[in-house]
This record gives C-alpha cells, sequence and structure tokens, in this order.
C-alpha cells in the first residue's frame, strides 16, 4: 500500500460534470470543480489514510481507517455515513446518505503504478459512470 502514497495530478474527467449535477450541485460549483485541475495527496500515519485533495478554490479532507465507519459531511453538502476498505490496489468508498432524498454513492481509485483510476458511482443511477485519470507527480 505504500506504492498508494504520494501526490497526483488529475490529467482527465469523463463524465464528472454529469455527475456533479445528478448530485445536485449547483452550475457555479460544477464549472469551478470541472475547471480546476485538483492534486490528491495520499498519506498514512498509524492506521490513519489521509486522501486531501486541492484545488487553488478548496482544499478537501477524508481520513479514515479500513474497514471502519465514520461520520462525513461530502463536498456537496451531504451528510453520510461512510466506509473505505481495501481490495488489492483499490480503495473503495461507499457513502450512505442519512437523509431521505440525497444520494448515496460508491468510488473506486484504483493505483496501478504512476496512474490513479477514480471511478465514481451514484446508487440506482447506472448508466452515469464518472471517471477520472491521476497521474503521479
Amino acid at each position: 500500500m505504500d506504492s498508494f502514497k504520494g501526490k497526483w495530478e488529475r490529467t482527465s474527467a469523463d463524465k464528472y460534470e454529469d455527475f456533479l449535477k445528478a448530485l445536485d450541485v449547483s452550475f457555479l460549483l460544477r464549472k469551478a470543480a470541472t475547471v480546476s485541475t485538483p492534486v490528491m495527496e495520499v498519506s498514512e500515519e498509524g492506521g490513519v489514510w489521509t486522501i486531501k485533495t486541492s484545488t487553488t478554490l478548496k482544499t478537501m479532507e477524508l481520513k479514515f481507517k479500513i474497514g471502519e465507519e465514520f461520520e462525513e459531511t461530502t463536498p456537496d453538502g451531504r451528510e453520510v455515513t461512510a466506509k473505505v476498505t481495501l481490495d488489492g490496489n483499490k480503495f473503495i468508498t461507499e457513502q450512505k446518505a442519512k437523509k431521505d432524498g440525497q444520494k448515496s454513492t460508491k468510488s473506486v481509485r484504483e493505483f496501478n503504478g504512476d496512474e490513479c483510476v477514480y471511478t465514481m458511482t451514484i446508487d440506482g443511477i447506472d448508466d452515469l459512470v464518472c471517471v477520472q485519470k491521476f497521474k503521479r507527480v
């Protein structure tokens, strides 16, 4: 899992705006998110993993222990119960919405050498798959 650690820069984002729209993210926030080039930094200390994603506008931090549920407010404002599991070279994050009417999501970060493929889906919307690619910097 040491191969997960380091800095990663996004090189592509397929269907990202559609994904954000399906989560009811406002037009301005969608535009800001899609024009930015985020850098994702993955680190681990004492069994606690941190995935920090930074753009010029905002920094988001996800802290977790593998396999342990935690409460989280997502960048788009959803309150969720989240859990990150490990499957080979993948971090799998499931976010279950706490409020009726809000959406639950699943994301997979697959680390392959100097590339990370970040795939995001929304429960119940099977035809929308957002794929972002990152390269190690």
